[in-house]
C-alpha cells in the first residue's frame, strides 16, 4: 500500500490528478498486491506544486522533481526497485511533457519499520497487513457467484 510523493516546481505538470492515478497505479502494479479495495484505497500519490524558488541544485536550477515512495517493510526485492524507479521517471518526464526531464527526477524508495504503516487509527506490522488482505479476499470471494 504505497505512498507517493512527487514534488515539482508549480506549472510542471497540467494535469496533477491524473498524473497521481498514474503513480499510484504503477506502485500498486509493480508490488503485484491483489487488486482488492483494502490496496486500491490505500495506495496513493499526492502531487506537491512548489514555487520555483523553493527548490534548487548546487548551480541554481530548479526544474528537478522528487518522487518519493514509501511502502512497507520487504514490500520491494531488487527488481521491483529497479522497476518502480524505471516506470515513476518515465511517469514523470511524459506528464511534463519533457523527455529530458527523465535526467532531472530522482525517484527515492523509504520503507516504514514493522508497527510503523498506520490505517484506521492502527500502526500494523506486515503480518498484520497480510492478514487483513486474505481476509478481504476471503469475504470478496464469499460473495462471488462463481463462473
Amino acid at each position: 500500500m504505497p505512498m507517493i510523493d512527487a514534488y515539482a516546481a508549480a506549472g510542471t505538470f497540467a494535469d496533477k490528478h491524473q498524473l497521481a492515478v498514474d503513480l499510484a497505479t504503477a506502485v500498486m502494479t509493480i508490488e503485484q498486491v491483489p487488486d482488492i479495495p483494502m490496496f486500491r484505497k490505500n495506495t496513493a500519490a499526492f502531487v506537491h506544486e512548489l514555487p520555483a524558488d523553493c527548490l534548487s541544485n548546487v548551480d541554481g536550477d530548479s526544474n528537478y522533481v522528487r518522487v518519493q515512495v514509501l511502502t512497507n517493510s520487504r514490500a520491494l526485492d531488487r527488481s521491483k526497485q529497479l522497476a518502480v524507479v524505471r516506470q515513476l521517471t518515465d511517469i514523470i518526464a511524459k506528464a511534463a511533457g519533457d523527455p529530458a526531464l527523465a535526467d532531472r527526477t530522482w525517484v527515492l524508495l523509504t520503507e516504514a519499520p514493522q508497527g510503523g504503516w498506520g490505517i484506521s487509527g492502527h500502526a500494523n506490522t506486515n503480518d498484520e497487513l497480510v492478514s487483513a488482505a486474505r481476509a478481504q479476499i476471503a469475504e470478496l470471494t464469499k460473495h462471488t457467484p462463481p463462473s
